[in-house]
């Protein structure tokens, strides 16, 4: 343990490093919970840190983004649909899990639900006897990956839509769900809530829908504006704000329209009462779903990684959308990016310069001494989150001695995984100050990268 002096009152920073103890395990105060903690389940979605999404529907068949509710079951037509192709895919590219768009805001369902009459029972797609969600549960279970459901509330196809029966059509095609095709990691819900077929907007009763939802599975993680558990980061570029605080208050908003402004949703409150982490989603293309027009749009294996950078280095998760194609599989362009991302990943990683180092005690947080100069330019920081999110501010320092160190970077919060980055540096010495807490910080083992294109 460091004992140290930080803006006028006495803090402790307990450095957690594998396999190397740097300072005594004695019982102190620091590691007691401060503010808003997460779940357990919540500690197990922020360490999957990147994981798939997969929007597939009729809108595939059809180019639209947003489909009318009004459209011929029969325009679903996979013609090679692979499950086992979709898990291996996202195996290979270091994803945790895949969430399914089961059913979008046209009111498909891509089960056989006895809920609706516009489903892939009444498509013509393997004689109405297909069932999207069984394949890919099935895929998932045995390719040893974590699933996840998207179902949309907004259901423009449903003659009951618009009314107060629809609430519980919306719970029954939840249970269908939950309930039949075994366990899922995260529900998502969009906020999105526009007319029906008989041209009303529908009153969603979300404490309902969510008592329910983990009344069938309680390990559940649910996504939403606001939550309960995981917020939106008020955009679709991927990108979370360098300040990134897992805390919300929810009092008085509401999902879609009377939600938090985007800024609030991107930052976090500092005081926020509730702990929602942020994960950060956004498309692999152009669009949401796959259009072959859009192939040219397929974003790089670089540009992804600078997604990730800015979204599970700022604290999130990233959620990358990788929509089917025509045929029901991830197509080759999508593949090739995946692969690269991965690759590019694996490489940037691999070598942990910090992983000898010295690790010492200093007045304002620790100092790491290297065995010799090396060159370097990312440094990643992690807080303990369980026991809360405590750092506001820091700076780092470095130099090849210790007398003569410039500060190389300086940010605000820390969180589940802070990649900081910054020009190339030849050091020996680095040092991370803790300017401003919450209470006393609570890190583990930093580690030191040397990234280069």
């Amino acid at each position: 343990m460091a004992r140290i002096q930080c803006l006028k009152f006495k803090l402790f920073i307990r450095i957690i490093i594998p396999l190397l103890s740097v300072f005594a395990a004695a019982k102190i105060q620091a590691q007691v919970k401060f503010g808003p903690t997460p779940t357990k389940e919540q500690l197990a979605w922020h360490d999957k840190e990147f994981y798939l999404f997969m929007h597939f529907g009729p809108n595939t068949f059809t180019d639209l983004e947003w489909g009318h509710g009004s459209e011929n079951p029969n325009v679903f037509n996979p013609t090679a649909i692979d499950c086992d192709q979709w898990v291996s895919t996202a195996k290979a590219a270091g994803a945790k899990g895949i969430i399914i768009t089961a059913k979008h805001h046209d009111g498909f369902c891509l089960w056989p639900s006895k809920y609706s009459k516009h489903t892939v029972r009444e498509s013509s797609w393997l004689n109405g006897k297909g069932d999207v969600l069984k394949m890919l549960s099935e895929a998932c279970k045995k390719g040893g990956i974590e699933m996840g459901v998207y179902i949309s509330p907004w259901d423009r196809n449903h003659p009951l839509y618009g009314t107060p029966a629809y609430n519980d059509v919306y719970i029954n095609t939840m249970k269908e769900l939950l309930t039949n095709y075994g366990r899922f990691f995260e529900l998502w819900w969009d906020g999105a809530n526009g007319e029906g077929p008989n041209g009303k907007k529908q009153q969603y009763d979300f404490t309902k829908f969510k008592d329910s939802a983990l009344a069938y599975q309680p390990q559940l993680v649910i996504f939403s504006d606001i939550g309960p558990h995981i917020r939106w980061i008020g955009n679709e570029r991927g990108i979370i704000n360098a300040t990134n605080w897992n805390l919300l208050d929810t009092v008085g908003f509401k999902r879609g329209e009377g939600a938090p402004p985007n800024d609030t949703l991107n930052i976090g409150n500092f005081n926020g009462k509730n702990w929602i982490g942020a994960e950060a989603d956004v498309s692999i293309r152009k669009g949401w779903f796959y259009h072959q027009e859009e192939d040219s749009t397929v974003k790089s294996g670089a540009a992804l990684f600078n997604l990730y950078l800015q979204s599970v280095g700022h604290g999130g998760n990233m959620l990358l959308n990788v929509p089917p194609n025509r045929k029901g599989l991830i197509d080759s362009l999508d593949v090739a990016s995946l692969m690269s991302f991965k690759k590019i990943r694996d490489k940037a990683f691999k070598t942990n310069l910090f992983k000898n180092a010295i690790v010492r005690k200093t007045k304002t947080g620790m100092q790491i001494i290297l065995a010799h100069p090396v060159a370097i330019n990312t440094i990643q920081l992690q807080e303990l989150i369980e026991f809360g999110q405590r750092v506001i501010t820091f700076e780092i320092k470095a130099g090849t001695r210790k007398n003569n160190m410039k500060t190389i970077f300086t940010g605000t919060t820390i969180g589940h995984k802070r990649i900081t980055q910054f020009p190339i540096q030849t050091v020996q010495y680095i040092t991370l100050n803790i300017l401003e807490t919450k209470a006393a910080p609570l890190l583990k083992a930093p580690c030191g990268y040397l990234i280069q294109n």
